[in-house]
């Protein structure tokens, strides 16, 4: 248990009667705890401690939950090298754990631990509280065994806050449990997403549109002619926003300080130098490029998401949720550079780019793959979620 584990809460009692009470929920260590180490997986936080709870830990706690301790995590959540995302419920020791989701990492550790996950719409959840890096695609994501789980800590977590001034003004939605009618529902298949995918994998994709036709489902072909043009989008406007968040580690205020400096400019430099892996520096990199090299290819970048964003709005006239592959067994299972960390998540990037939820459902017993995506538009997931436990709750009835 250790290996997954950067700190373990030595006290893990509930903290009140709510709805939660006694659910133990692990987390990553860029979701401030108070008085917990909130490293973020980097060197630029080494022995940073977090002053406050965040929005959704002061949440959890206020409804009964256990913060059972924080898992290993990637450089600031990005890709899953490093993490150990999923271990503490391989472990048993938690039973929901947080997982901020920047290009899909909540769901592609699902699918590692073979549970579910889900990433919510953007807006929904605060992250206030949290050390992010991409602030406009990054959410917190959710694992666990059981979508109920999933469904009540959403109905304790969702909704405004006033320290979060990216929330829109927008009421949660209606999380309690509703029944999915599979005959009143149309769900597509994406062609560009499926004809991206190797031959093995649209192989375990089949599989997946096969169980939910049988499962009384009706499944229709739809497109998006620019969804190849996602991963583009994500790596340009990522790594800006990346770059200009990665900024404030300056070793001033927190972090380890590099020696050797003679002045401020080059304690700045030498810091910087040393407090990022290569992969997230590669990633900074990138980022300062596009920000202040080709900053019209950003630009370019905004307005072609803009585009993907409206595509996908559109395809909800064709489909009610969309049916998507979540990993590629072609990609790299280890990357260790940006192409192949993209090649990784090319898959699960657009709900990132979008803002949509999505959702990752661990394969039916038997089935090839590792499982499959679901998704819908923004705001639908009470019901994306609903639609999971009916898939779910007909595997275990033998209805599949």
């Amino acid at each position: 248990m250790d290996s997954i584990c950067h700190y373990r809460n030595s006290e893990p009692a509930a903290s009140g009667d709510g709805p939660l009470r006694g659910l133990r929920v692990a987390l990553q260590p860029n979701f401030s705890v108070a008085g917990w180490p909130a490293e973020a997986g980097s060197k630029a936080l080494a022995q940073f401690t977090a002053l406050e709870d965040a929005t959704i830990v002061r949440r959890l706690r206020r409804a009964g939950a256990v913060l059972w301790g924080s898992t290993r995590m990637s450089e600031f959540g990005f890709g899953l090298r490093g993490s150990q995302a999923g271990g503490a419920l391989l472990e048993r020791a938690a039973d929901v754990e947080l997982v901020l989701d920047l290009m899909g990492e909540s769901r592609a550790a699902a699918s590692r631990a073979g549970v579910c996950g889900f990433k919510p719409s953007y807006g929904l959840v605060s992250r206030c509280g949290l050390v992010d890096l991409i602030p406009s695609m990054e959410c917190c994501g959710l694992l666990s065994r059981s979508l109920a789980q999933i469904r009540e800590i959403l109905k304790v977590v969702a909704g405004p806050d006033e320290g979060d001034f990216s929330l829109p003004d927008e009421k949660a939605p209606d999380f309690s449990s509703q029944a999915i009618d599979p005959s009143r529902i149309r769900i597509g298949v994406l062609r560009e997403a499926r004809e991206a995918l190797s031959a093995g994998a649209q192989a375990s994709l089949q599989a997946s549109v096969d169980e939910l036709a049988r499962a009384g489902f009706s499944m229709v072909e739809v497109s998006l002619p620019e969804h190849g043009l996602f991963p583009v989008v994500h790596r340009i406007a990522g790594s800006v926003e990346a770059s200009s968040c990665a900024g404030r580690y300056d070793s001033v205020r927190y972090g380890a300080r590099a020696p050797g400096g003679k002045n401020w400019n080059g304690m700045y430099i030498r810091t910087r130098g040393a407090a990022f892996g290569a992969l997230l520096k590669s990633y900074l990199i990138q980022g300062a490029f596009f920000q202040f090299d080709r900053y019209g290819a950003f630009e370019d970048a905004c307005r072609i998401r803009a585009r993907l964003v409206a595509g996908m709005e559109r395809l909800a006239a064709e489909a009610d949720f969309l049916l998507l592959p979540a990993v590629d067994g072609a990609a790299p299972e280890a990357p260790a550079t940006l192409a192949e960390t993209y090649a990784q998540f090319a898959p699960t990037l657009f709900a990132n780019v979008t803002g949509q939820p999505a959702l990752f459902l661990p394969a039916r017993p038997g089935a090839p793959g590792a499982g499959f995506q679901l998704a819908g538009p923004r705001r639908s997931d009470p019901r994306l979620i609903a639609l999971g436990e009916h898939v779910l709750k007909g595997r275990k009835g033998g209805g599949q």
